[in-house]
């Protein structure tokens, strides 16, 4: 999973990749250590990229996404917020809108 470090480094992810996950950590959240590790293996069965953020270190993104809680799972298709999945994530429920998310991918070809 790649990380975003600053804000313009996610202003450059959102306008130039056309579908991603991205995983919203925050400091001292056991909840996030136990969900990074079941969201992360799911990197190698999707053909985009996932990303994680500390909304500690980089808050402007946690103000511009409105985001009051860690960690949430959120997939972006085209600039646009498709899926919020914030503190539980069920994963099938990730799976299932991730499998929505590549067909999205596959009308465009």
């Amino acid at each position: 999973m790649k990380e975003i470090t600053s804000f313009d480094e996610w202003q450059h992810v959102l306008n130039e990749t056309p579908q991603f996950l991205l995983f919203v950590k925050t400091n001292n959240c056991s909840v996030c250590e136990g969900l990074y590790p079941q969201v992360a293996a799911l990197e190698s069965d999707y053909p985009f990229n996932f990303y994680r953020v500390n909304a500690a270190e980089v808050p402007e993104m946690a103000g511009q996404l409105s985001l009051f809680t860690a960690p949430v799972v959120l997939l972006f298709n085209e600039q646009k917020e498709l899926t919020r999945f914030a503190r539980i994530v069920p994963m099938n429920d990730l799976k299932k809108r991730l499998d929505e998310l590549v067909q999205w991918g596959n009308t465009d070809a």
